[in-house]
C-alpha cells in the first residue's frame, strides 16, 4: 500500500493478540536456571501525568554464551546483546515521540525506557516438568509476572520487557506476549494488577540463529506489540495485524530492508526466509504498509527505523490511553 492513513473504523471486534512463535526448531537440552533472585524495586502510584515506563530486564546468560562477548561479559548482567536490545527499544520510542511532536501531538507525554533488575528463576521454585526445562511462552510470562508482583513493580502504565537467553527453546521462539497482559495500560475488569503489559524477547535465539541486527529489531518488535491494540491497527490503511504496519523496501535489485514490526514476517514462509525462522500467525504481504516483493532477493538487511504507519499506530494509542 502507499503512504497515507485511512481513518475508517475497525470492521472487526478487538481480539486477543496472536503470539509470535517459531516452532520450526527441534530442541534438545534445557534452559539455564539461575539460583538467585534480582533485587526488588518498589513501584509508586504513578498518577495521570507520570511517564509511561518501559522497563527492560536481563535474564540469565550461561557463562559459555557470555564468552562470545569477551571476558568482561562474565561479570556483568548486561552483555553486549542485551545492551544493544535496550538501546534499540529506547531509540524506537524516541522515533515515536519525534514523529508525534512533528505533528503537534503528545507534546506533554514522557516515555521512560529504563533498566530493570535481573530476573532469575531459582530451580527450587520450579516443579520438575517439561516446563522446568523448556518453558512455554505462557509459563515464562507467568513466572515473569510473579517476579514483578513480588517486587511491587506493577504501576498500571508500564511495559515490562524480559530479555531471555533460550536459543534452543522452540516453545518461546523469538518471543511474544499474551493476553490479558499484552497491551500497555489496558486493564481487564477484576484484574487486580492489570494495566502493565509484559513481553519476552528471546535474544539468545536471534543471536545464535540470526544476527545482532535481528536482535535489535526483534527487541523493538516484541515491545511495540504492546502499544498496538487491534482496533488501532485495523484503522490504519489495509492492515489486519500489526506486522502489516511494517515495511520491506528494496535497496537494490537483490536486497530487501526490513523494519522492526515486519521482522520475521516480511520474507517467504520457510526456514531462511529473511530470519532463520518465519513468524506464524497473521500477516499478508499484500497488506503491508510497503512491501516491494521477494522475487530475486538474495540479501536481507534490517533497519531499526520504524515505518510511518507503526509510528502513527503507537501515537494513536498513546493519545487515547495516556494523553487525553
Amino acid at each position: 500500500m502507499g503512504p497515507g492513513f485511512d481513518d475508517r473504523p475497525s470492521e472487526r471486534a478487538s481480539g486477543q493478540w496472536r503470539v509470535t512463535r517459531r516452532e520450526a526448531l527441534a530442541a534438545i537440552g534445557g534452559a539455564t536456571l539461575a539460583s538467585s533472585i534480582g533485587a526488588s524495586r518498589t513501584a509508586t502510584d504513578p498518577g495521570r501525568d507520570a511517564p509511561v515506563r518501559i522497563r527492560v530486564y536481563p535474564g540469565t546468560v550461561p557463562p559459555q554464551a557470555r564468552l562470545r562477548y569477551g571476558l568482561d561479559a562474565l561479570h556483568r548482567d548486561w552483555p553486549a546483546p542485551f545492551r544493544d536490545a535496550l538501546a534499540a527499544i529506547d531509540s524506537a520510542f524516541e522515533q515515536v515521540l519525534a514523529y508525534a511532536r512533528d505533528r503537534a501531538r503528545l507534546e506533554s507525554l514522557e516515555i521512560s525506557v529504563e533498566r530493570g533488575a535481573p530476573i532469575r528463576f531459582p530451580p527450587s521454585t520450579t516443579p520438575l516438568s517439561v516446563d522446568a526445562v523448556l518453558p512455554s511462552l505462557e509459563t515464562l510470562l507467568e513466572r515473569f509476572r510473579e517476579r514483578l508482583r513480588n517486587r511491587d513493580a506493577l504501576t498500571g502504565r508500564a511495559c515490562h520487557v524480559f530479555l531471555r537467553w533460550s536459543p534452543l527453546n522452540f516453545r518461546v521462539g523469538y518471543g511474544g506476549t499474551l493476553a490479558p497482559n499484552s497491551i500497555t495500560g489496558e486493564r481487564d475488569a477484576g484484574d487486580g494488577d492489570g494495566g502493565d503489559a509484559q513481553t519476552v524477547a528471546n535474544v539468545g535465539a536471534t543471536e545464535v540463529w540470526d544476527s545482532r541486527a535481528v536482535t535489535r529489531n526483534m527487541a523493538i518488535h516484541e515491545t511495540i506489540h504492546t502499544f498496538l491494540p487491534d482496533d488501532i491497527v485495523a484503522a490504519i490503511g489495509d492492515a489486519y495485524c500489526d506486522h502489516e504496519l511494517g515495511t520491506a523496501v528494496r535497496t537494490d535489485e537483490v536486497t530487501l530492508e526490513i523494519s522492526p514490526i515486519a521482522t520475521a514476517y516480511a520474507g517467504p514462509d520457510r526456514i531462511g526466509g529473511g530470519t532463520r525462522f518465519h513468524g506464524t500467525g497473521c500477516c499478508d504481504r499484500n497488506r503491508f504498509y510497503r512491501h516491494d516483493g521477494t522475487d530475486g532477493i538474495e540479501n536481507w538487511s534490517y533497519t531499526t527505523d520504524l515505518s510511518e504507519a507503526t509510528c502513527e499506530g503507537v501515537t494513536r494509542y498513546l493519545e487515547r490511553r495516556f494523553d487525553s
